[in-house]
C-alpha cells in the first residue's frame, strides 16, 4: 500500500477501530517497543555513529553479533580483526546495524509476549519463524541486506498479528468464511482492506524508513520479474536490489506459515514456493533446502507452541512459563520503580529488603537470602531471608571474608551478576562452599547478585530455585533488571558511606 491507494469505506472503517483499539489497549507487544528503540540512532541525528554505538553496547548479545558480523567473510575486504564497536559501525554502517539490532528486539518481543490469544501468539510466533527462514536464506549469498531482509520478513506477517491482537472478532469471522490459513482471501472482502494493506497502513502510522515499507511488499514469483537492476549492491536472480528483500520476505513468510504446522502438506508447499522463488532470487534449491532446514531446527528450540517445536505437554509448560517470566518482569520492573522512588531517603537496610523481595518474588525464588558483610569481623553473615528456611539455619549461614576459590568469591571479586544453572553438576562441587552445602543444597540452580560500593564489597543477593521448577534460563532482560536493582542498593550504601565520612570530619 501506498499513500495513493485508494481504501474502501469499509476499510477506512477497520482501520478507525484498529486505532481507537490501539490507543485503548496500547501499542502491540514487540513492534511499537522495539522499534522505537533503536529507530533513533538511524534516523539522522548529528552525532548519529555515537548513538548507534551506545545503543549496541547497552545490550551484550547485541555487541557480540555485531562484532561477528563485522569479522565475517561479508566484510573481510577489510583486512584487518574488528574488535571494537566503533570500528564496527563504520564497517557496517548504521542501518546494517539498526536493522540488526531491530531484528533482535523483534525476536525478543515476540518470543516473549504475554498475549492471552492463541491465535495472536501463534502469527507472531510465525514472524519469528520467518525471521530465521529469511536470515538463513540471505546468508547463502552473504547478501549485505541480511539484515534487512530478516526485519522485513517479520513485518510482513504485521497486519495479521495486528488483527488477531486487535480485531480477535473479525479474526474468528475471517476464519470462518475463508479457513484457518485462508483469512487473506476473506479480508478484502469482510473488512474492506487486505491483511497486507492493514500491515503497511500500521508501519506508515509508525513512521517506519521506506526501505522497511518496501520491503513489507508482498513479491508475486509468476509477474514480478524486474527488467533493470537498480541500487549499488547488485542482487543475484532477476529482481533489483531494492525489490530482492521484499522477495525473500515474501518467500520467508510462505515457509514459516507452512514450517509452523509441521506436516506433510506443508513440506509439499515448502518445496512448491522454493523452486517458483529460487530463480527470481537467484539461489540454489539444494542451498535452499538447507537453509530452511537450518532455521527449522533453530524454530524447534525457539518456539513455544508450534507443532514443530515439542510434545503438546511440553509446549503447554512452555508457553505457562514464558506467561509467567514475563509477569515476573513485569514484578521486577515495578518493584525497582518503587525503589528510585525511595532511594534517596532509605537506609541501605530498607534498601536491601526492598531488592530482595522484588527479587524473590520476581523470579519466583523458592528462597532469598541477604548476606552482609562486617568488616570489624571480616566476616559475611546471612540477615534476612524470603522463603522457607528455619531461623537456627538462617543464623548459621556466615563465612570469612578472606578469599576462598568458589563461586561466592568469584561473584563478589568480579561484582557481576553469576547464575548457576546446575549446581548439582558433580564437576561444580568443588567450587561450592560448605557453608552452601549445609545450609542450601537443596537448590538446582541460583543466582548471586554482588554488592560493592566504593570498590568493595559491602554484602550480596543470594536466590535459589529448587527441583520442583522448571529449567531456568535468565534472558538478558532479566539481567538488565537485576543489575538496575543492586544498582540502585549500592547507591544508598555509598550515600550512607558519605554522611558517615561528613560527620565524622565534622566531629
Amino acid at each position: 500500500m501506498n499513500a495513493d491507494t485508494a481504501i474502501s469505506p469499509l476499510g477506512e472503517q477497520t482501520l478507525a477501530l484498529l486505532w481507537e483499539r490501539t490507543r485503548r489497549q496500547g501499542d502491540m507487544p514487540a513492534f511499537a517497543k522495539a522499534i522505537g528503540a533503536v529507530l533513533g540512532a538511524m534516523r539522522g541525528e548529528d552525532d548519529g555513529e555515537f548513538s548507534m554505538t551506545e545503543t549496541v553496547l547497552s545490550d551484550p548479545v547485541l555487541t557480540n553479533k555485531v562484532l561477528r558480523l563485522a569479522n565475517s567473510t561479508m566484510y573481510s575486504a577489510f583486512g584487518q580483526h574488528v574488535n571494537t564497536v566503533s570500528k564496527a559501525v563504520l564497517v557496517l554502517g548504521t542501518e546494517a546495524i539498526g536493522h540488526l539490532a531491530l531484528g533482535l528486539k523483534l525476536v525478543e518481543e515476540l518470543s516473549s509476549s504475554a498475549s492471552d490469544s492463541t491465535q495472536a501468539h501463534i502469527e507472531m510466533e510465525k514472524a519469528v519463524l520467518a525471521g530465521l527462514v529469511a536470515r538463513e536464506l540471505a546468508a547463502t549469498v552473504r547478501s549485505p541486506q541480511t539484515e534487512l531482509a530478516v526485519v522485513c520478513s517479520m513485518l510482513h506477517t504485521l497486519g495479521r498479528m495486528m488483527v488477531t491482537f486487535y480485531l480477535p472478532e473479525h479474526w474468528l469471522k475471517l476464519q470462518q468464511r475463508g479457513g484457518p490459513g485462508n483469512e487473506d482471501a476473506a479480508a478484502l472482502e469482510m473488512l474492506g482492506i487486505s491483511l497486507a494493506d492493514i500491515g503497511m497502513a500500521a508501519a506508515q502510522r509508525w513512521n517506519l524508513p521506506r526501505n522497511l515499507v518496501a520491503g513489507m511488499r508482498t513479491v508475486d514469483a509468476d509477474t514480478d520479474a524486474a527488467q533493470e537492476p537498480q541500487g549499488q549492491w547488485q542482487a543475484p536472480g532477476a529482481l533489483p536490489a531494492s525489490d530482492w528483500v521484499a522477495g525473500i520476505a515474501t518467500l520467508a513468510r510462505h515457509c514459516a506459515a507452512s514450517l509452523w504446522h509441521d506436516d506433510e502438506e506443508g513440506a509439499a508447499e515448502i518445496a512448491r514456493v522454493s523452486a517458483a522463488f529460487a530463480p527470481l532470487l537467484g539461489l540454489e534449491l539444494e542451498q535452499m533446502r538447507g537453509a530452511i532446514a537450518q532455521a527449522r531446527e533453530t524454530a524447534a528450540e525457539e518456539l513455544a507452541i508450534a507443532p514443530l517445536s515439542k510434545p503438546l505437554e511440553r509446549r503447554a509448560k512452555a508457553l505457562a512459563q514464558t506467561r509467567q517470566r514475563a509477569a515476573g518482569n513485569r514484578i521486577l520492573q515495578s518493584g525497582l520503580a518503587d525503589m528510585r522512588d525511595m532511594v534517596d531517603t532509605a537506609s541501605p537496610g530498607q534498601m536491601v529488603s526492598a531488592a530482595l523481595e522484588t527479587v524473590y518474588k520476581g523470579l519466583d525464588f523458592s528462597r532469598a537470602v541477604a548476606f552482609v558483610r562486617n568488616r570489624r569481623e571480616s566476616r559475611y553473615a546471612a540477615r534476612m531471608c524470603f522463603g522457607a528456611l528455619p531461623k537456627e539455619q538462617l543464623a548459621a549461614m556466615s563465612f570469612e571474608d578472606a578469599y576462598e576459590p568458589n563461586v561466592f568469591h568469584a561473584a563478589l571479586n568480579s561484582d557481576r551478576v553469576i547464575f548457576i544453572e546446575n549446581a548439582r553438576d558433580p564437576k561444580f562441587a568443588a567450587k561450592l562452599p560448605q557453608w552452601w552445602k549445609t545450609g542450601l543444597a537443596e537448590a538446582r540452580s541460583f543466582v548471586i547478585l554482588p554488592l560493592s560500593a566504593n570498590g568493595q564489597p559491602a554484602g550480596f543477593l543470594y536466590g535459589d530455585w529448587d527441583e520442583t521448577f522448571p529449567t531456568i534460563h535468565l534472558s538478558q532482560t532479566e539481567f538488565g533488571l537485576l543489575n538496575d536493582l543492586r544498582g540502585l542498593v549500592v547507591k544508598a550504601i555509598e550515600r550512607r558511606h558519605q554522611l558517615e565520612m561528613m560527620s565524622s570530619r565534622a566531629a
